[in-house]
């Protein structure tokens, strides 16, 4: 049985430190985040404070919790230096541990990261992974050093991306193999089989912070990447264009199999230009391709599907912007 401190804040590691709290393993204390702000609060009031997902669990677990806002000091260090744990495991702490840190724990500190290093450094792999069109990715647990995402790997598991797969799937199924991966690995720490290996230098590639930006659709972009698009940004910031000159969210959409011909005398349709409702979708010609929008959203308002969007609205020369 290990002495195992915990460090983790949001949805993601909520699998991973119930697993180790049903395990053998005797969980010692908790790190996360400071409570933030949430919701937009009443008119002149500030908003309340909101603990984190694994900070809730933490107290029904009955766990000591600490949420220094750095780690810089001795003092903020202090807790987990006080817990005296075997090891420290991090999944999505969201702060950087100094050396200091990093030494506290007897075994040193293991970190699970959603992709197959070392593809998908950084903070977004999840994001990242499904706009580039990749096949597959998965979970690594890894060593901690003083790089970013760099230590050596004890465990991957691999996990295949669909057609239709979007981030927030892809985040439950790749929480829940990293919970599976971190138990089979103390199990193999206990035993004294774990095997750790340096990550190879080739195919090194960094999934930088997602910017808001980024959600602006470009209908001259292909079907296949708009499609892409909207899939990564799923759970924020929701891919988004223009409709009558009001934000509009595109929640969900594929490519379209097929699409209508132009009618006799009309030209290829312009990127944006909404072709009509099709299979339950949307048809939105794209640079290349044609887009099949099934759920939108306008500012203020519920996801609607595709035809109760368009009840009663002209599509005739109708365009997203």
């Amino acid at each position: 049985m290990l002495r195992i401190a915990f460090a983790g804040t949001p949805e993601f590691a909520v699998p991973a430190l119930r697993a180790l709290a049903a395990s053998p393993h005797e969980l010692v204390g908790l790190l996360t985040q400071p409570d933030r702000p949430a919701g937009r609060g009443a008119a002149g009031r500030p908003r309340e404070l909101q603990a984190s997902p694994v900070k809730r669990l933490a107290v029904q677990l009955g766990l000591p919790v600490a949420q220094p806002a750095q780690l810089k000091s001795e003092l903020e260090r202090a807790p987990l230096a006080h817990w005296r744990s075997d090891l420290l495991v991090v999944v999505a702490y969201g702060l950087l541990l100094p050396p200091a840190a990093l030494q506290l724990p007897r075994l040193g500190c293991l970190n699970i990261h959603a992709s197959l290093l070392p593809r998908w450094r950084g903070a977004a792999p999840i994001q990242r992974a499904i706009l580039a069109g990749d096949p597959e990715t998965g979970v690594s647990l890894m060593q901690m050093d003083q790089g970013l995402d760099t230590g050596a790997v004890l465990a991957q598991r691999r996990l295949p991306i669909a057609a239709d797969t979007d981030a927030g799937r892809l985040h439950v199924s790749l929480a829940e193999l990293g919970a599976t991966v971190l138990l089979d690995t103390l199990a193999a720490i206990e035993a004294g089989t774990a095997q750790a290996r340096p990550q190879s230098a080739q195919g090194v590639s960094y999934a930088a912070k997602i910017d808001k930006s980024e959600a602006r659709i470009d209908w001259r972009h292909s079907a296949e990447q708009i499609s892409r698009q909207v899939r990564a940004f799923s759970l924020w910031p929701v891919a988004e264009t223009l409709w009558q000159g009001k934000q509009l969210r595109i929640r969900s959409a594929r490519v379209a199999t097929s699409a209508p011909e132009p009618a006799p005398g009309q030209s290829q349709a312009h990127p944006g230009e909404v072709l009509g409702l099709g299979d339950d979708a949307l048809l939105v010609s794209c640079g290349q391709g044609v887009l099949a929008v099934t759920a939108l959203q306008l500012a203020g308002r519920r996801a609607l599907t595709a035809g109760e969007f368009v009840s009663g609205q002209p599509l005739s020369g109708a365009r997203f912007a």
